[in-house]
């Protein structure tokens, strides 16, 4: 085994040149290594993907090359988590830097989930009568929470049939942590907004009152996530009043006012697919991640794309994602040396493993 490389000196390179050693590094591997590029990752790591995607897709996408010993996702924590659960046993899945998290994962933590399973024990018997669900977007721990507990995961463009599955079981749903895409995902299924309450771990019960608890059908975790939180109803009024007639599409982790204004929700895949199905000329405006939407504007210049927000909004914590730390995880890789490996523990691995299938099932 060789000498490892160091991160610092790649900072002391100019583009072309990290550009070069990236693709240098790259052939030299092969089909021994696969690189996932998330939708929402910046365009000077987005290009060097071998696969691109929404997370679940990705992590099913890898699982599916045999020959791949290495999994580089350039994504976030959780996103190499499911990669990890989903892989083959002689696969290694790697973050490039452990720094990129989801602020909105981290809003659900697993003794919060435990401690609010064990408090509504005191007002209804959760077992009996609650189906937890987690995002996605989420640690496995919760993803094993869900696995233990009869429940399953979701993404945001399958969350309405996921809860459909959900009632179908129990009376009532637990939804973490994003609350905003279990409101807009229960509300497209007719469930009032007064039969969902919002569970704030910071709170005792959650900051409900028992009967609260006992007539709500939906209770959402109070977490959301800050680069869609940041639209507003009043950008899309801007907007149809500044493009007459324009189609507004917004992810539905935005607020619920958000996307009742807009035309139509989707997930990153969504989203691409409906615009790259827009006649030439048409006009849109994209309420999700900016580096998203710019790469739409860039791939089809036929078509006016604007960003819904006036403010930069993106997804920090995958932008900790650079090309020296692609760089630095590829040229190790060829020295002999795995930088940060992620490994789900096994047990909890499969727990998770039994919430993903059980989704995978329901869709």
């Amino acid at each position: 085994m060789n000498t490892p490389v160091a991160l610092e000196p790649l900072y002391e390179l100019d583009d072309a040149q990290l550009d070069a050693r990236i693709e240098a590094a790259k052939e030299k591997l092969g089909e021994s290594c696969v690189i996932l590029g998330h939708h929402y990752q910046r365009e000077e790591v987005y290009k060097f993907a071998d696969l691109t995607g929404d997370s679940l897709k990705l992590a099913r996408l890898a699982s599916q090359r045999p020959n791949a010993k290495h999994i580089v996702f350039c994504g976030v924590h959780f996103m190499a988590e499911v990669a990890d659960i989903l892989s083959s046993p002689e696969q290694i899945a790697i973050l490039p830097d452990l720094n990129a998290g989801c602020s909105m994962a981290d809003m659900a933590d697993l003794p919060a989930v435990e401690e609010c399973w064990k408090q509504l024990a005191t007002v209804i018997d959760p077992e009996a009568s609650v189906t937890p669900i987690t995002y996605v977007n989420s640690a496995a721990d919760l993803k094993a929470f869900c696995g233990d507990h009869n429940g399953t995961v979701c993404t945001s463009s399958n969350a309405e049939h996921i809860l459909t599955w959900a009632f179908d079981q129990r009376e009532k749903v637990l939804f973490f942590p994003d609350q905003h895409l279990g409101r807009n995902a229960s509300a497209k299924l007719g469930v009032p907004l007064e039969k969902m309450v919002v569970w704030d771990p910071n709170e005792e019960m959650g900051g409900l009152t028992a009967e609260q608890i006992k007539e709500a059908k939906v209770i959402l975790w109070h977490g959301f996530c800050s680069v869609h939180q940041m639209f507003q109803p009043q950008h899309i009024d801007m907007w149809r009043e500044r493009i007459p007639g324009v189609n507004v599409m917004c992810h539905p982790e935005c607020s619920y006012e958000v996307c009742q204004k807009a035309d139509a929700l989707g997930s990153t895949e969504g989203i691409q697919a409906a615009v790259r199905a827009g006649a030439p000329g048409s006009k849109w405006v994209i309420g999700t991640e900016l580096n998203l939407v710019n790469r739409l504007k860039h791939e089809m210049p036929d078509k006016e794309i604007h960003f819904l927000s006036p403010s930069i909004c993106m997804c920090s914590t995958m932008f900790r994602i650079d090309p020296q730390h692609l760089c630095w995880t590829l040229e190790n890789l060829l020295e002999g040396h795995v930088v940060n490996p992620i490994t789900v523990p096994a047990r909890e691995a499969a727990s998770a493993k039994i919430a993903l299938e059980r989704m995978l099932a329901i869709v």
